[in-house]
């Protein structure tokens, strides 16, 4: 049986919780802005819970969340900055823990119709660029749509010459029941799955979509790479949200949290996934330390 790498939770509402400033349309940038320290100390509780992949905090460092302007101004030192104190908080750490580059959705989550090809590649590039030299792995998260995985996979084989693991992680439709497993976009799993498989990833993950769909996505994805006959990991990341309709506006509130994600109940649907053969599992929004301890714990 493959072991289980433990990933890390949910950053943004972790923040919140130790009352890190914290606001929309910023959301996890702002502490990142103003205080990377307690960045740091929400990696060290991941990794103190169990996690031995930390993700950058340059998830929402992108314009829909701080502007154009401060875009333009700060991405890189941003990023860099978000690079810098999860390697610190990996390397204070007797743990061998590696830190995976966020890639995050250009033009705001689960938005797979506000996607503009042309200015795709203007907004990834300096993030790829200034995350490169400080990262173990990526992690393309929370995709919606096909297209822009696959651009920016593109860009990331163009910019990063040390070809280091590549991860992508889609979150999937559950508003709605859908005849079989769907990205956002409408998209089925399977096409999704065959695809970046054919551009070469390490790595199919499920993230931000709730934990009762992900696991026919798991088995979707099992049967095209056993076709495929490709060396791919599987995993997992739910969040504990409620189910997002398609015209979701992330910037105009802070989504409600399940009450009934317990760390326990948390771990039951985990072991589903890992049973059907994940062996990448960890925790998205609102699924916090005392989650990810239990799963480090049990998996």
């Amino acid at each position: 049986m493959q072991s289980i790498t433990i990933l890390d939770g949910g950053m943004g509402r972790e923040l919140e919780r130790r009352g890190a400033p914290f606001k929309q349309p910023e959301w996890s940038a702002l502490a990142m802005m103003e205080a990377p320290e307690i960045v740091k100390d929400v990696h060290k509780a991941f990794i103190e819970a169990g996690s031995r992949v930390i993700t950058t905090n340059s998830y929402a460092l992108v314009p829909f969340h701080i502007g154009e302007d401060v875009f333009q101004q700060r991405v890189t030192e941003l990023v860099i900055e978000s690079a810098r104190v999860a390697r610190e908080a990996a390397n204070e750490s007797d743990a061998d823990v590696k830190v995976a580059g966020s890639l995050a959705p250009l033009f705001g989550s689960y938005r797979a119709d506000l996607y503009e090809a042309d200015r795709a590649e203007q907004i990834a590039r300096p993030i790829i660029e200034a995350l490169a030299p400080h990262v173990d792995l990526w992690l393309n998260e929370t995709q919606s749509l096909l297209a822009e995985t696959l651009q920016v996979k593109a860009l990331v084989d163009e910019i990063d010459g040390q070809n280091k693991p590549y991860w992508v992680s889609f979150t999937l439709e559950d508003a709605e029941v859908t005849d079989q497993p769907r990205l956002r976009s409408g998209e089925t799993v399977k096409e999704a799955v065959a695809a970046v498989t054919k551009a070469g990833v390490n790595g199919i993950l499920f993230n931000c979509c709730q934990p009762e769909i992900i696991a026919d996505a798991i088995q979707v994805a099992t049967s095209v790479l056993s076709d495929s006959n490709q060396p791919v990991q599987l995993g997992a990341y739910a969040n504990a949200f409620p189910p997002q309709p398609k015209d979701a506006t992330a910037n105009d509130g802070l989504d409600e949290l399940r009450d009934d994600l317990t760390p326990d109940s948390y771990l039951e649907w985990a072991q589903r996934w890992k049973e059907l053969g994940a062996t990448l599992i960890g925790g998205c929004c609102g699924i916090g330390p005392d989650h990810v301890k239990v799963l480090a714990k049990h998996l």
